[in-house]
Protein backbone atom coordinates (compact mmCIF):
# COMPACT_ATOMS: atom_id res chain seq x y z
CA UNK A 1 0.00 0.00 0.00
CA UNK A 2 1.76 3.10 -0.80
CA UNK A 3 0.63 6.37 1.53
CA UNK A 4 1.47 10.20 1.40
CA UNK A 5 2.18 11.95 4.34
CA UNK A 6 1.34 15.33 4.62
CA UNK A 7 1.95 18.01 6.89
CA UNK A 8 1.34 21.47 5.81
CA UNK A 9 2.22 24.52 7.74
CA UNK A 10 1.33 28.19 7.40
CA UNK A 11 3.69 28.44 4.12
CA UNK A 12 5.17 25.35 3.63
CA UNK A 13 4.35 21.37 2.91
CA UNK A 14 6.41 18.27 4.35
CA UNK A 15 5.63 15.18 2.32
CA UNK A 16 6.27 11.81 1.91
CA UNK A 17 5.29 8.99 0.02
CA UNK A 18 5.80 5.61 1.67
CA UNK A 19 5.66 1.76 0.76
CA UNK A 20 3.76 0.28 3.50
CA UNK A 21 4.60 -3.53 2.52
CA UNK A 22 8.39 -2.58 3.62
CA UNK A 23 8.10 0.74 5.11
CA UNK A 24 10.68 1.98 2.41
CA UNK A 25 10.36 5.77 1.75
CA UNK A 26 9.88 6.27 -2.02
CA UNK A 27 10.23 10.15 -1.89
CA UNK A 28 10.12 13.01 0.00
CA UNK A 29 9.99 16.64 0.03
CA UNK A 30 9.46 20.31 0.83
CA UNK A 31 7.57 22.59 -0.75
CA UNK A 32 8.66 26.09 1.37
CA UNK A 33 7.81 29.85 1.22
CA UNK A 34 4.17 29.45 -0.12
CA UNK A 35 2.27 32.28 -0.86
CA UNK A 36 5.63 34.32 -0.71
CA UNK A 37 8.00 35.22 -3.13
CA UNK A 38 11.32 32.84 -3.83
CA UNK A 39 8.45 29.58 -3.38
CA UNK A 40 10.11 25.97 -4.21
CA UNK A 41 9.80 22.69 -4.02
CA UNK A 42 12.71 20.16 -3.20
CA UNK A 43 12.21 16.56 -3.22
CA UNK A 44 14.70 13.47 -3.26
CA UNK A 45 13.74 10.29 -4.27
CA UNK A 46 15.27 6.52 -3.35
CA UNK A 47 17.56 6.75 -5.47
CA UNK A 48 19.16 9.98 -4.11
CA UNK A 49 17.96 12.00 -6.68
CA UNK A 50 17.52 15.42 -6.40
CA UNK A 51 14.25 17.52 -8.06
CA UNK A 52 13.93 21.37 -7.27
CA UNK A 53 10.88 23.29 -8.83
CA UNK A 54 11.71 27.37 -8.83
CA UNK A 55 7.91 27.99 -8.94
CA UNK A 56 5.30 30.60 -7.86
CA UNK A 57 3.12 28.89 -4.83
CA UNK A 58 0.60 31.62 -4.31
CA UNK A 59 -1.39 28.83 -2.43
CA UNK A 60 -1.13 25.66 -0.54
CA UNK A 61 -3.97 24.26 -3.23
CA UNK A 62 -1.25 24.98 -5.88
CA UNK A 63 1.49 23.55 -4.05
CA UNK A 64 0.00 20.20 -3.98
CA UNK A 65 -0.55 20.14 -7.06
CA UNK A 66 2.88 20.50 -8.02
CA UNK A 67 3.96 18.25 -5.30
CA UNK A 68 1.26 15.41 -7.76
CA UNK A 69 3.67 16.53 -10.53
CA UNK A 70 6.61 16.24 -9.00
CA UNK A 71 5.58 12.74 -7.35
CA UNK A 72 4.26 11.45 -10.52
CA UNK A 73 7.64 13.38 -12.63
CA UNK A 74 8.95 10.70 -15.25
CA UNK A 75 12.45 10.82 -14.01
CA UNK A 76 12.73 11.76 -10.35
CA UNK A 77 9.47 10.52 -9.37
CA UNK A 78 8.10 7.46 -7.50
CA UNK A 79 4.89 6.93 -9.46
CA UNK A 80 3.22 7.18 -12.90
CA UNK A 81 -0.19 8.52 -11.57
CA UNK A 82 -1.13 9.23 -8.41
CA UNK A 83 -3.90 7.03 -8.54
CA UNK A 84 -0.94 4.39 -7.03
CA UNK A 85 -1.52 6.23 -3.92
CA UNK A 86 -3.85 4.82 -2.34
CA UNK A 87 -4.47 7.04 0.88
CA UNK A 88 -3.43 10.29 2.31
CA UNK A 89 -2.08 11.02 6.36
CA UNK A 90 -2.23 14.44 7.58
CA UNK A 91 -0.62 15.57 10.42
CA UNK A 92 -3.01 17.84 12.15
CA UNK A 93 -1.80 19.60 15.41
CA UNK A 94 -4.46 19.87 17.47
CA UNK A 95 -7.49 17.06 18.13
CA UNK A 96 -8.95 19.17 21.36
CA UNK A 97 -10.86 16.45 23.69
CA UNK A 98 -12.91 15.46 20.88
CA UNK A 99 -10.38 13.37 18.52
CA UNK A 100 -8.25 11.14 20.73
CA UNK A 101 -7.12 8.75 17.97
CA UNK A 102 -6.53 8.57 14.60
CA UNK A 103 -9.38 9.26 12.05
CA UNK A 104 -10.77 9.08 8.89
CA UNK A 105 -11.95 11.96 7.78
CA UNK A 106 -15.63 12.82 6.13
CA UNK A 107 -16.91 16.20 5.87
CA UNK A 108 -19.02 15.90 9.35
CA UNK A 109 -15.08 16.00 10.81
CA UNK A 110 -13.79 19.20 8.76
CA UNK A 111 -16.66 20.85 9.81
CA UNK A 112 -15.33 19.93 13.71
CA UNK A 113 -11.81 20.62 13.22
CA UNK A 114 -12.93 24.26 11.79
CA UNK A 115 -14.46 24.60 14.89
CA UNK A 116 -11.89 23.87 16.77
CA UNK A 117 -9.08 26.16 14.80
CA UNK A 118 -9.61 28.52 17.83
CA UNK A 119 -7.24 25.99 19.81
CA UNK A 120 -4.56 26.08 17.37
CA UNK A 121 -4.76 29.29 15.16
CA UNK A 122 -1.68 29.14 13.12
CA UNK A 123 -1.78 25.21 12.62
CA UNK A 124 -5.12 23.76 12.25
CA UNK A 125 -6.13 26.20 9.40
CA UNK A 126 -3.15 24.43 6.80
CA UNK A 127 -3.98 21.21 8.38
CA UNK A 128 -7.55 21.69 6.93
CA UNK A 129 -6.88 23.35 3.31
CA UNK A 130 -4.21 20.50 2.97
CA UNK A 131 -6.88 18.16 3.92
CA UNK A 132 -9.76 19.98 1.63
CA UNK A 133 -6.97 20.18 -1.09
CA UNK A 134 -6.36 16.15 -1.47
CA UNK A 135 -9.94 15.23 -1.46
CA UNK A 136 -10.41 17.43 -4.03
CA UNK A 137 -7.31 16.07 -5.99
CA UNK A 138 -7.31 12.91 -5.27
CA UNK A 139 -11.00 11.55 -5.08
CA UNK A 140 -9.39 8.10 -4.72
CA UNK A 141 -7.54 7.86 -2.12
CA UNK A 142 -9.06 7.51 1.71
CA UNK A 143 -7.93 10.90 3.86
CA UNK A 144 -6.64 10.37 7.63
CA UNK A 145 -6.14 12.24 10.38
CA UNK A 146 -3.31 12.09 12.63
CA UNK A 147 -3.43 13.97 15.59
CA UNK A 148 -0.49 16.01 17.51
CA UNK A 149 -2.31 16.26 20.85
CA UNK A 150 -4.14 12.30 20.49
CA UNK A 151 -1.36 10.26 21.99
CA UNK A 152 -1.32 12.73 25.63
CA UNK A 153 -5.51 12.13 25.39
CA UNK A 154 -4.93 9.17 28.00
CA UNK A 155 -3.28 11.81 30.75
CA UNK A 156 -4.92 11.77 34.01
CA UNK A 157 -7.50 14.07 35.11
CA UNK A 158 -4.92 15.93 37.87
CA UNK A 159 -2.08 15.73 34.87
CA UNK A 160 -4.36 17.87 32.55
CA UNK A 161 -6.31 20.20 34.49
CA UNK A 162 -5.58 23.72 35.75
CA UNK A 163 -6.24 24.98 39.26
CA UNK A 164 -8.16 27.91 37.13
CA UNK A 165 -12.05 28.29 38.10
CA UNK A 166 -13.32 24.86 37.11
CA UNK A 167 -16.01 26.72 34.72
CA UNK A 168 -13.79 27.94 31.93
CA UNK A 169 -12.04 23.81 31.74
CA UNK A 170 -16.36 23.09 30.94
CA UNK A 171 -16.60 26.02 28.70
CA UNK A 172 -13.52 26.83 26.64
CA UNK A 173 -11.74 23.36 27.23
CA UNK A 174 -8.50 24.68 28.92
CA UNK A 175 -6.32 22.54 30.03
CA UNK A 176 -3.23 20.84 29.58
CA UNK A 177 -3.55 19.01 26.19
CA UNK A 178 0.28 18.47 25.00
CA UNK A 179 1.61 18.12 21.59
CA UNK A 180 4.88 16.02 19.71
CA UNK A 181 2.20 13.35 20.66
CA UNK A 182 3.23 11.44 17.63
CA UNK A 183 6.74 11.61 18.20
CA UNK A 184 6.50 10.67 21.85
CA UNK A 185 4.37 7.37 20.64
CA UNK A 186 7.00 6.68 17.85
CA UNK A 187 9.89 6.88 19.99
CA UNK A 188 8.68 5.21 23.06
CA UNK A 189 7.35 2.20 21.21
CA UNK A 190 10.97 2.15 19.51
CA UNK A 191 12.97 2.46 22.81
CA UNK A 192 10.63 -0.75 24.03
CA UNK A 193 11.89 -2.68 20.75
CA UNK A 194 15.56 -1.49 21.05
CA UNK A 195 15.51 -3.22 24.84
CA UNK A 196 13.39 -5.78 24.11
CA UNK A 197 10.57 -5.46 26.50
CA UNK A 198 6.84 -5.06 25.92
CA UNK A 199 6.10 -0.76 26.41
CA UNK A 200 3.56 -1.43 28.36
CA UNK A 201 6.04 -3.10 31.04
CA UNK A 202 7.91 0.58 31.13
CA UNK A 203 8.20 3.62 32.57
CA UNK A 204 9.83 5.60 30.28
CA UNK A 205 10.59 9.64 29.71
CA UNK A 206 10.74 11.01 26.34
CA UNK A 207 12.85 14.04 25.59
CA UNK A 208 12.13 15.67 22.36
CA UNK A 209 14.31 18.40 21.92
CA UNK A 210 14.50 21.00 19.17
CA UNK A 211 13.60 24.18 18.57
CA UNK A 212 10.42 23.54 20.11
CA UNK A 213 10.95 20.62 23.06
CA UNK A 214 8.09 18.57 25.13
CA UNK A 215 9.46 16.01 27.73
CA UNK A 216 6.84 13.48 28.35
CA UNK A 217 5.82 10.35 31.08
CA UNK A 218 4.98 7.14 29.49
CA UNK A 219 3.79 4.46 31.78
CA UNK A 220 2.05 1.77 30.97
CA UNK A 221 2.38 2.35 26.79
CA UNK A 222 0.37 5.68 27.54
CA UNK A 223 0.91 9.46 28.55
CA UNK A 224 0.71 9.92 32.01
CA UNK A 225 2.21 13.45 31.88
CA UNK A 226 4.02 16.18 29.36
CA UNK A 227 5.62 19.72 29.34
CA UNK A 228 3.71 21.63 26.61
CA UNK A 229 0.23 22.79 27.83
CA UNK A 230 -3.41 24.11 26.39
CA UNK A 231 -0.82 25.71 23.74
CA UNK A 232 2.92 24.77 22.74
CA UNK A 233 4.30 27.53 24.74
CA UNK A 234 5.01 26.14 28.40
CA UNK A 235 7.55 23.66 29.54
CA UNK A 236 11.06 23.99 28.61
CA UNK A 237 13.14 27.16 27.78
CA UNK A 238 12.71 26.55 23.76
CA UNK A 239 14.31 28.24 20.64
CA UNK A 240 11.86 31.33 20.57
CA UNK A 241 9.64 30.21 23.53
CA UNK A 242 9.43 31.05 27.78
CA UNK A 243 9.03 27.90 28.26
CA UNK A 244 7.39 28.08 31.87
CA UNK A 245 7.06 31.30 33.59
CA UNK A 246 5.04 33.39 35.81
CA UNK A 247 1.79 34.32 34.87
CA UNK A 248 1.71 37.04 36.78
CA UNK A 249 5.09 38.36 34.51
CA UNK A 250 2.58 38.71 31.44
CA UNK A 251 -0.11 42.09 32.97
CA UNK A 252 2.98 43.53 34.46
CA UNK A 253 5.12 43.45 31.08
CA UNK A 254 1.90 44.93 29.19
CA UNK A 255 0.95 47.43 31.67
CA UNK A 256 5.24 48.53 31.76
CA UNK A 257 5.82 48.68 28.20
CA UNK A 258 1.89 49.42 27.04
CA UNK A 259 2.02 45.99 24.61
CA UNK A 260 -1.34 44.74 23.36
CA UNK A 261 -2.41 41.29 23.71
CA UNK A 262 -1.00 40.28 20.10
CA UNK A 263 2.41 42.13 21.30
CA UNK A 264 2.86 40.37 24.22
CA UNK A 265 1.99 37.03 22.60
CA UNK A 266 4.37 37.71 19.93
CA UNK A 267 7.13 38.26 22.28
CA UNK A 268 6.42 35.10 24.65
CA UNK A 269 6.45 32.98 21.55
CA UNK A 270 9.04 34.51 18.66
CA UNK A 271 11.24 36.78 20.89
CA UNK A 272 11.92 34.40 24.69
CA UNK A 273 13.39 31.36 24.76
CA UNK A 274 17.36 30.72 24.57
CA UNK A 275 17.17 33.66 22.04
CA UNK A 276 15.54 36.03 24.36
CA UNK A 277 18.24 34.62 27.20
CA UNK A 278 21.33 34.76 24.90
CA UNK A 279 20.54 37.59 22.96
CA UNK A 280 22.24 35.57 19.99
CA UNK A 281 20.49 32.78 18.46
CA UNK A 282 17.40 30.29 18.71
CA UNK A 283 20.11 27.74 17.11
CA UNK A 284 21.89 25.64 19.88
CA UNK A 285 24.83 25.29 17.61
CA UNK A 286 25.05 28.83 17.46
CA UNK A 287 24.62 28.97 21.34
CA UNK A 288 27.44 26.06 22.04
CA UNK A 289 29.91 27.69 19.65
CA UNK A 290 29.54 30.91 21.80
CA UNK A 291 29.49 29.27 24.67
CA UNK A 292 32.96 28.01 23.89
CA UNK A 293 33.92 31.07 23.00
CA UNK A 294 32.95 32.59 26.60
CA UNK A 295 29.81 34.12 25.82
CA UNK A 296 28.52 34.09 29.30
CA UNK A 297 24.65 34.48 27.94
CA UNK A 298 24.97 31.54 25.75
CA UNK A 299 26.34 29.29 27.96
CA UNK A 300 23.45 30.69 30.53
CA UNK A 301 21.02 29.57 28.11
CA UNK A 302 22.18 26.16 27.64
CA UNK A 303 22.42 25.81 31.19
CA UNK A 304 18.96 26.63 31.71
CA UNK A 305 17.56 24.23 29.22
CA UNK A 306 19.47 21.63 30.49
CA UNK A 307 18.76 22.67 34.36
CA UNK A 308 15.03 22.59 33.40
CA UNK A 309 15.21 19.14 31.75
CA UNK A 310 16.76 17.73 34.79
CA UNK A 311 14.02 19.08 36.49
CA UNK A 312 11.13 17.71 34.47
CA UNK A 313 12.85 14.37 34.46
CA UNK A 314 13.24 14.32 38.17
CA UNK A 315 9.57 15.08 38.75
CA UNK A 316 7.95 12.92 35.96
CA UNK A 317 10.28 9.57 37.63
CA UNK A 318 8.36 10.36 40.52
CA UNK A 319 5.27 10.62 39.28
CA UNK A 320 6.13 7.09 37.24
CA UNK A 321 7.13 5.68 40.44
CA UNK A 322 10.36 5.06 38.81
CA UNK A 323 12.35 4.80 35.29
CA UNK A 324 13.98 2.04 33.01
CA UNK A 325 14.54 4.46 30.08
CA UNK A 326 15.16 8.15 29.67
CA UNK A 327 15.21 8.91 25.83
CA UNK A 328 16.43 11.61 23.98
CA UNK A 329 15.27 12.77 20.74
CA UNK A 330 14.42 15.52 18.15
CA UNK A 331 17.28 17.91 16.35
CA UNK A 332 18.75 18.60 19.81
CA UNK A 333 18.03 15.23 21.62
CA UNK A 334 19.81 12.98 18.56
CA UNK A 335 22.30 15.38 17.52
CA UNK A 336 23.66 17.58 20.33
CA UNK A 337 26.72 14.91 22.62
CA UNK A 338 27.00 18.45 25.08
CA UNK A 339 23.11 18.95 25.88
CA UNK A 340 23.19 15.47 26.61
CA UNK A 341 26.31 15.09 28.59
CA UNK A 342 24.67 17.98 30.65
CA UNK A 343 21.42 16.53 31.88
CA UNK A 344 23.20 13.13 32.39
CA UNK A 345 25.81 14.31 34.82
CA UNK A 346 23.14 15.52 36.80
CA UNK A 347 22.21 12.08 37.18
CA UNK A 348 25.36 10.68 38.62
CA UNK A 349 23.83 10.64 41.87
CA UNK A 350 21.56 7.53 40.82
CA UNK A 351 24.82 5.55 39.54
CA UNK A 352 24.21 6.45 36.24
CA UNK A 353 27.16 6.58 33.70
CA UNK A 354 27.78 8.24 30.76
CA UNK A 355 29.73 5.73 27.92
CA UNK A 356 31.52 8.76 26.54
CA UNK A 357 32.23 7.24 23.29
CA UNK A 358 28.51 6.44 22.65
CA UNK A 359 27.42 9.83 23.51
CA UNK A 360 29.51 11.12 21.01
CA UNK A 361 27.41 10.40 18.12
CA UNK A 362 24.51 12.17 15.56
CA UNK A 363 21.14 10.88 14.75
CA UNK A 364 21.37 7.48 15.48
CA UNK A 365 20.12 4.80 17.84
CA UNK A 366 22.65 4.05 20.85
CA UNK A 367 22.55 3.41 24.10
CA UNK A 368 24.96 6.12 25.78
CA UNK A 369 24.85 4.92 29.59
CA UNK A 370 27.21 2.33 30.60
CA UNK A 371 26.37 -1.53 31.62
CA UNK A 372 25.14 -1.38 35.08
CA UNK A 373 23.14 1.85 35.39
CA UNK A 374 19.89 1.71 37.45
CA UNK A 375 17.79 2.98 34.25
CA UNK A 376 19.37 2.89 29.94
CA UNK A 377 20.28 6.73 28.70
CA UNK A 378 19.28 5.87 25.06
CA UNK A 379 18.87 8.08 21.72
CA UNK A 380 16.22 7.10 19.36
CA UNK A 381 15.46 9.50 16.19
CA UNK A 382 11.74 10.21 15.91
CA UNK A 383 9.98 9.40 12.26
CA UNK A 384 6.47 11.35 12.96
CA UNK A 385 5.85 10.60 9.31
CA UNK A 386 6.25 6.90 9.70
CA UNK A 387 4.04 6.87 12.83
CA UNK A 388 1.84 8.58 10.58
CA UNK A 389 1.62 6.31 7.73
CA UNK A 390 1.39 3.25 9.98
CA UNK A 391 -1.63 4.51 11.84
CA UNK A 392 -3.16 5.50 8.50
CA UNK A 393 -2.30 2.33 6.94
CA UNK A 394 -4.02 0.66 10.29
CA UNK A 395 -7.24 2.45 10.07
CA UNK A 396 -7.81 2.47 6.16
CA UNK A 397 -7.01 -1.53 6.06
Amino acid sequence: MLILVVNCGSSSIKYKLMDMEQENVLLSGLAERIGISGSRIKQENSKGEELVLEQDLPNHKVALENILKCITDAKYGAVSDVIEIKAVGHRVVHGGEKFNQSVVINEELIKVLEEMSELAPLHNPPNIVGIKTCQELMPHAAQVAVFDTAFHAAMPKEAYTYAIPYEYYEKYGIRRYGFHGTSHKFVSRRAAEILGKPVEDLKIIVCHLGNGSSISAVGKGVSQDTSMGFTPLPGLPMGTRTGDIDPAIIPFLMEKEKLSVDEIGNILNKKSGVLGVSGLSSDFRDLEDAAQQGNERAELALSMFAYSIIKYVGAYTAALGGLDALVFTGGIGENSKNVRARVLKAFAYTGLEIDEEKNNSRGKEVIISKEGSPFVAMVVPTNEELMIARETKELVQ
